[in-house]
């Protein structure tokens, strides 16, 4: 059965601040679960994924501003979310957190392009390097989250999408 477009509209409206909230207030750990959510969203409401990611980039945006990292915002997300869709025949916890650890490993070079265009090859480089030890902290704790809160929040989400 399909959705009304305003059941869908809110749902990815929730989704979006539900990852804004998870975002801000786990912000003090090694590790957020804004990777594993997006996922997760893109596993089980693959339509709602991608606006539940605007959402989000849009509340980033109204709490934090403008600046040179809106634009890697505007794109990063959204890679995570065409390569969770390209491995949704994978249904395995570890998996996922190591698919989900290499993310974080690799979200400075994959953020490096807005620097790349802002101050040459140089400044995106020295800009990745610099990163790496924070990109490290993030893959752990990608790996930690989604090993731990995969397989509960996939049924939960799992629930939700079932519902008429």
């Amino acid at each position: 059965m399909r959705r009304p477009a305003t059941l869908r509209l809110v749902q990815a409206g929730l989704m979006g601040a539900l990852l804004m909230v998870c975002k801000e207030t786990l912000a003090p750990l090694p590790g957020e679960p804004v990777t594993l959510l997006i996922i997760l969203y893109t596993l089980e409401l693959p339509a709602a994924a991608p606006w539940a990611i605007a959402v989000f980039v849009a509340l980033q945006f109204v709490l934090y501003g403008f600046g040179l990292w809106s634009w890697m915002y505007l794109y990063i997300w959204f890679v995570l979310c065409a390569l969770a869709y390209r491995l949704r025949g994978m249904d395995s916890a570890p998996g996922w957190a190591v698919a989900a650890g290499l993310y974080g490993l690799a979200f400075g070079a994959l953020c490096a392009p807005v620097y790349l265009f802002a101050s040459g090859p140089g400044g995106a480089l020295a800009w990745w390097i610099a990163g790496l030890p924070t990109d490290i902290v993030h893959c752990l704790g990608n790996f930690v989250i989604t090993l731990l809160a995969y397989r509960p929040l996939r049924r939960a989400l799992h629930a939700v999408a079932a519902r008429p």
